[in-house]
């Protein structure tokens, strides 16, 4: 009875899995903070997509984490054409041409300084600067395959120049999914662990949002539409349902949500501990990102959660 009246269904094919690339061959390197979730390199990432696959994830979101000794100011190993993304985006295509490929799209696992833009003299982000470097990445990652390219920067005017930089190159069916309202929040925590990310010094308020601000939000959203975003995006999930549903209200491009590393780990360890039931738990989370209006979902529980329930 439950199942035939039923207001709200996940959308199953919208669901994204996040996967972290690093160098070398044959890893496959367990996330401390972050159980049952993995970094892999280019070879054993593809046996990952394989699975995936499998289990009917129909999109994956890569993260490129180099080597320290090849970061530096400028995030130059970022649009390297050979760069770990770039190759990982090459070899997954190769294997599995089906599978929706989205890159995110940002400097601060490239930088020697950990922020997600270039850093003027007196160490501040010089944002037009960073644009320049986000659209020459980009390219690089639309040449490798890329069907989607996700700038999560928070510079302005980021997706004018990406679009711009792309259509100029013939990469007109390249989407750009921004991440249009970051905020800067405390959910962070292991992903920067598993990105190898954390800031040298400072932080990223300066560029990401306060938490407290909803209007701002949409402000952002419609900024980012205007300049040619094909998809909108919220960050984080769970605490900004409010701000997922004013979107919603406000754009029909489909809404994504990111369900981010402290809400994926704080579910996990909840559930290691017997506090909670892990599967109700992450059904009842997906459930009410949709019902706020989430058309796409990028979680860490997306294998899972498909093997489980088809």
């Amino acid at each position: 009875m439950r199942a035939l009246v039923r207001e709200t269904r996940v959308n199953r094919d919208g669901l994204v899995q996040p996967l972290f690339i690093v160098e070398g061959a044959g890893v496959i390197q367990p996330i401390g903070s972050m159980p049952g979730v993995n970094r892999y390199s280019v070879d054993t990432v593809v046996a990952e997509c394989r699975e995936l696959d499998a289990a009917g994830v129909r999109s994956v979101l890569l993260f490129g984490i180099p080597d320290a000794a090849d970061k530096d100011a400028y995030a130059t190993v970022n649009h390297d054409p050979n760069g770990i993304v770039q190759r990982a985006a090459r070899a997954i295509k190769d294997a599995l041409p089906h599978l929706l490929v989205i890159a995110d799209l940002c400097n601060c696992e490239y930088t020697d300084h950990g922020h997600c833009g270039i850093l003027d003299p007196a160490g501040d982000v010089d944002n037009d600067a960073t644009l320049e470097v986000l659209a020459k990445t980009a390219l690089t990652y639309a040449r490798s395959g890329v069907d989607i390219v996700a700038p999560s920067d928070m510079m302005d005017g980021r997706v004018a120049a990406i679009r711009t930089a792309l259509d100029d190159e013939g990469f007109t069916k390249v989407a750009i999914m921004s991440y249009a309202a970051k905020y800067a929040s405390a959910f962070y925590g292991p992903f920067r662990e598993a990105a190898e990310s954390t800031p040298s010094f400072g932080d990223r308020r300066t560029y990401q949002m306060d938490p407290a601000n909803g209007r701002e939000a949409l402000k952002e959203v419609q900024l980012d539409l205007d300049e040619g975003a094909d998809i909108v995006m919220v960050k984080p999930a769970m605490a900004y349902l409010d701000v997922v549903r004013e979107v919603r209200a406000m754009t029909d491009v489909p809404v994504a949500v990111y369900h981010v590393s402290g809400e994926y780990s704080m579910i996990k360890a909840a559930a290691e501990r017997g506090w909670i039931d892990e599967e109700r738990a992450v059904d009842e989370t997906l459930t009410a990102m949709t019902r706020a209006g989430a058309d796409i979902i990028i979680t860490y529980f997306a294998k899972g959660y498909l093997q489980r329930t088809r």
